[in-house]
């Protein structure tokens, strides 16, 4: 697939709920579930949302690699990549 085509379609499947072949929008904070702890893969979005999981799949897609991630924040990633140093390591900027 071209860098054109996996910017606009990279890695996305269709809609699961309707179909669509651009992923929708969720603007939703809390999702149904069958019973506590009990979902169908989201629960509430601040720790997993299908908008943010299309957004991670298209980014994946046009690195050509197997994750992407997303953050709400440029602090959010920086305390990420912190968060992977060891005692002792060293950052030089």
């Amino acid at each position: 697939m071209k860098f054109n085509t996996k910017a606009i379609h990279g890695g996305q499947k269709p809609d699961k709920a309707f179909s669509s072949v651009m992923p929708p929008i969720y603007q939703t904070s809390t999702y149904a579930q069958a019973q506590p702890g009990k979902h169908k893969g989201y629960a509430y979005s601040r720790t997993h949302n299908p908008t943010r999981h299309a957004l991670e799949s298209a980014f994946a897609s046009l690195e050509n690699g197997k994750f992407g991630l997303a953050f709400g924040s440029g602090l959010a990633a920086i305390d990420a990549v912190l968060k992977l140093l060891k005692p002792y390591d060293e950052v030089i900027s």
